[in-house]
């Protein structure tokens, strides 16, 4: 193995590294955000035009202990603050669920918390453990969002697959309910353990589909095209991402019992996806990859998709 792919899998971390502040010893969810410099509140303002005028129909969501805006939305909007919607969390500690690390993205427009669940999953002979992120927006964008991130441990890769058949992202109520919120927090677990659930099934086909080399070089070359049509630049830039993309599926020691088919596959895009350094790092990048993370990473859900139409 050359040193360049030993350094490629040398350092692994999670997408969340280095974002956020960790929580783990808060007893509960306000005292977690406490603890990541969260516990602020977001207040509603007028808006005013150039000229004084008052501009009718429309909010600023301006943060307290800076007056930074953080979103312009409709008069309509309620402000769910930061406590309030992180709330119904702390009826899963209960169930051996603990927090692990907390903080916000762009400006404080999206806050984060991110939990680990108590069950440890064998998935295709790998340990993977469950976490979920809940999501608070203060820019209109939306409302508390729940996501799970499976990340296998060997390599810390990120799983959170499209299933059809689990939900991977879903969204909580803005209660203070209590009753409401225990069951949220019970659907919150139910959905998590169900998602967890059909996605040893998925990872379990993928490993059924075999893939030759050169389906394998197909399915890269769809991801990085080397096309006449592209610039000289485009052209070294998508070769040596393929080169990448192909040491990760050839090369990576955590795959080297692996078979090779559409597990292995998958696994190597989840590995670049998560890992691959970019050909140009923007400053957000690092929010930017937690986010896609979270949320669902395309590149990771296209390579689903393409393996499970070979089989």
């Amino acid at each position: 193995m050359s040193a360049n792919v030993e350094t490629m899998f040398s350092v692994r971390e999670t997408p969340w590294h280095g974002l956020g502040r960790i929580v783990m010893e808060a007893p509960a969810s306000r005292e977690a955000l406490e603890l990541a410099g969260l516990d602020w509140q977001v207040e509603s303002r007028n808006i005013y035009s150039g000229t004084g005028a008052m501009i009718p129909g429309y909010r600023a969501n301006v943060r307290s202990t800076d007056d930074a805006v953080l979103g312009v939305v409709s008069d309509r909007y309620r402000i769910v603050q930061n406590e309030e919607a992180f709330q119904f969390t702390d009826d899963l500690l209960g169930e051996g669920v603990t927090y692990e690390t907390a903080g916000s993205l762009q400006g404080g427009k999206k806050v984060w918390m991110l939990a680990k669940l108590p069950e440890k999953y064998i998935i295709a002979g790998d340990e993977v453990t469950p976490y979920l992120v809940f999501f608070n927006s203060h820019d209109g964008s939306s409302g508390v969002k729940v996501a799970m991130t499976p990340v296998r441990v060997v390599c810390q890769n990120t799983l959170n697959l499209a299933l059809g058949t689990a939900k991977r992202i879903w969204t909580a109520r803005h209660t203070e309910n209590v009753l409401l919120r225990v069951q949220d927090a019970r659907e919150t677990l139910q959905l998590a353990n169900s998602y967890m659930g059909e996605l040893g099934k998925g990872i379990h086909e993928l490993t059924t589909i075999k893939l030759s080399d050169r389906k394998v070089q197909e399915f890269i070359n769809e991801f990085f095209p080397v096309a006449e049509d592209l610039t000289d630049g485009q052209r070294k830039n998508n070769l040596r991402l393929q080169e990448d993309l192909k040491a990760r599926y050839y090369n990576a020691p955590d795959l080297e019992w692996v078979g090779k088919n559409g597990w292995r596959f998958v696994n190597a895009v989840s590995d670049f996806a998560t890992h691959a350094d970019p050909i140009r790092k923007t400053r957000n990048y690092n929010e930017n990859l937690f986010l896609r993370t979270a949320e669902g990473n395309p590149m990771i859900d296209k390579a689903y998709k393409m393996v499970l139409a070979a089989a």
